[in-house]
């Protein structure tokens, strides 16, 4: 039986970087293989030459012992190839069900096709509205909106790229076994992820980028998560120094009583938040995205005001009434979800980024941007953190996710906050940058600052945070003690939370321990 899909000598070039080199690889039917790799080693391009949405310079695509010429996505769609890109390919102005209609090559009822993503979203633990505008979705639910439309048309080669990075460990669980259905009945995976474990766990084989070259191949199973990070990044990966917390006396950020209706059918009501943050601590917040935490968010990064001024406190000022700039000026730093949009401006230069946020910090003088301290402090953070870019000229847009991650991140680690907002800090990004930012995470809240982490990955909370919320349906948990706890509970505490008091038996235990 010849190979669902095949590589021969794959090479991309783009100005200043070769992104694959040389590469050849093969998938066989139900077969699932990861690519893995450090950001930037070549994995986002190969799958768009694998899928069509870019072109080879040079080299040979066999899928089931044919060859497959210069395609584009539709025609890999005929073949049965569907992908799940790690930056969404959705129109934000229609709804979920038009999205995914416009992947549907044949005639189609709307009403008979919501019909279907409801009963196939629910199936697989990712339930979503056919009915809802794209922009109204979470970055979670937007990832579900992408696996949804793949499943429907039941793929021969399914490209996944970092799909569980948004998903409870239950739903991750439910995931799994339909891979594993699909793989089953003679449908291959390709399965890129920073998550060793899942790949250990699910994947057959696995080939290894680094530098846009094939380092090696491996059997997951039979090979430690050390083995295949070495094989990654070339070293060891360095270990996690989280020394115990000192909480500050007084609170850094205090919520009390947050009630904020949904600003539209779609969004979430928050119900009576309430909770704190003391320097030198990190608290997470753990949920199922699309329960209230884009609405919680926006509250606390100033986007949207609150009338109640007193609802939000940071050190000790009322500030629920004051914009982003303002609760910047009291020592807010804020690292928002999506990277592309509200991070950083996509087609601007890295060090117009820097200004975006940093033009306090001796970036603008006399009300003109001073563009070589731009240029010298964006320099830094591409030092500091090890951003892969061609220097502050590189364009944002142009960079790998984790790559333009870490930039944002690092940004707004050296500005020296006080308080320290940061949703999703590591999503799609591979395990060493993970760790150095992580590292740099606990070494903020260590010298002083309070840190909020609203993350959907749990055992980055569970890793670094003192403190652990979760919120369901727009209430919030009372704190867990994150030794008291573990990721089973969270996980079921993130589906179901008593409506009465926004907490459960189990979370009140965990503080009477």
């Amino acid at each position: 039986m010849p190979p669902r899909l095949e590589l021969r000598n794959i090479t991309k070039s783009y100005p200043g970087i070769i992104a694959n080199d040389d590469i050849s690889m093969s998938i066989m039917p139900g077969e699932i293989h990861a690519v893995l790799g450090e950001n930037g080693a070549g994995k986002s391009t190969l799958m768009k030459i694998i899928y069509g949405a870019a072109q080879a310079d040079s080299g040979e695509i066999f899928c089931d012992g044919k060859p497959v010429a210069a395609h584009t996505p539709a025609t890999s769609r005929a073949l049965g190839i569907e992908m799940v890109y790690q930056h969404f390919a959705l129109f934000e102005s229609v709804t979920v069900v038009e999205n995914i209609a416009l992947a549907v090559s044949s005639t189609f009822d709307l009403d008979a096709l919501a019909r279907q993503i409801t009963e196939l979203s629910n199936r697989y633990g990712m339930p979503i509205d056919p009915h809802r505008r794209v922009h109204d979705l979470s970055v979670g639910e937007r990832q579900r909106v992408e696996i949804v439309r793949c499943l429907l048309q039941a793929p021969k080669l399914l490209i996944l790229d970092e799909p569980t990075s948004v998903l409870t460990p239950q739903a991750v669980v439910k995931l799994f076994e339909t891979l594993r259905q699909l793989a089953s009945e003679g449908c291959s995976i390709v399965y890129i992820s920073h998550k060793l474990d899942e790949v250990q766990e699910l994947c057959d084989t696995a080939t290894v980028l680094r530098n846009g070259k094939v380092t090696g191949t491996a059997r997951p199973k039979e090979s430690t998560s050390a083995q295949l990070a070495r094989m990654m990044v070339g070293a060891e990966l360095p270990e996690m120094h989280v020394s115990p917390s000192v909480p500050s006396d007084k609170p850094v950020l205090e919520v009390r009583g947050l009630t904020a209706p949904a600003r539209d059918q779609y969004g979430v009501e928050l119900k009576n938040v309430s909770f704190e943050v003391r320097g030198g601590e990190i608290v997470g917040l753990a949920g199922v995205s699309g329960n209230g935490q884009a609405e919680l968010i926006s509250l606390l990064s100033g986007e949207r005001t609150h009338p109640n001024a007193l609802a939000i406190q940071i050190d000790g000022k009322a500030a629920a009434h004051l914009n982003a700039s303002e609760r910047r000026k009291l020592g807010m730093a804020f690292v928002p979800e999506e990277r592309l949009g509200r991070g950083a401006v996509p087609p601007h230069a890295l060090w117009q980024n820097a200004v975006l946020t940093a033009h306090r910090a001796g970036l603008v003088r006399n009300g003109l941007v001073d563009r070589k301290q731009a240029s010298s402090f964006a320099a830094g953070i591409i030092e500091r953190f090890k951003v892969k870019a061609n220097g502050p000229q590189s364009i944002a847009q142009s960079l790998s996710g984790g790559n333009l991650q870490k930039f944002i991140v690092g940004r707004e680690i050296a500005l020296e906050p006080k308080l320290f907002l940061v949703a999703q800090p590591t999503w799609g990004v591979d395990v060493g940058a993970a760790a150095f930012i992580r590292q740099t995470i606990v070494d903020l809240s260590r010298s002083g600052a309070a840190v909020l982490v609203i993350s959907e990955e749990l055992d980055e909370l569970f890793e670094i945070c003192d403190r652990l919320l979760v919120i369901c349906q727009g209430q919030v948990s009372p704190p867990l003690i994150r030794t008291k706890t573990n990721r089973e509970e969270i996980g079921l505490l993130m589906t179901r939370v008593d409506r009465g008091n926004g907490s459960n038996g189990r979370a009140e235990v965990a503080i009477q321990d």
